[in-house]
């Protein structure tokens, strides 16, 4: 049941950054053709996105400008243009130390990345090892 519950609040995030920018004047006239980059990411305490409950999600559109309820928008799509949307390739930070202590928490992001259909999943040791991953991708 809560992978289910999962899927459904990822298909309707996904809808809505997927959707949202072709209402109004949008839908008639573009201003000019890109391809979509629009994701749902998620976060949750457990070792596996199936077995975990998430606790926050938020949107991300990156084309054509920056935008969702992600809190560092531009930024993390700077950093995604900056690895070519290759989420393995996000380096992490070495100035934070963190304890060794294990508290699973699992990222997922759900959506298309420049026209192609993306899903990523990735369990990191506690939020404190999450949040030195990247810059800003996974900070929210």
């Amino acid at each position: 049941m809560r992978n289910t519950a999962r899927w459904a609040a990822t298909l309707a995030l996904t809808a809505t950054a997927v959707c949202g920018p072709l209402t109004g004047t949008a839908l008639a006239a573009p201003d000019s053709l890109y391809a979509p980059s629009a994701l749902v990411l998620t976060v949750g305490h457990g070792d596996t996105a199936a077995l975990a409950t998430p606790a926050r999600a938020v949107t991300l559109t990156c084309a054509p400008t920056s935008s969702g309820s992600h809190p560092a928008a531009a930024a993390a799509c700077a950093e995604l243009r900056g690895v070519g949307g290759d989420f393995d390739a996000l380096a992490g930070r070495d100035d934070v130390m963190c304890t060794k202590e294990y508290d699973p928490v699992v990222v997922t992001v759900d959506g298309v990345w420049q026209g192609r259909r993306v899903s990523y999943e990735r369990t990191f040791a506690n939020e404190c090892v999450k949040s030195t991953h990247g810059t800003s991708l996974f900070t929210f």
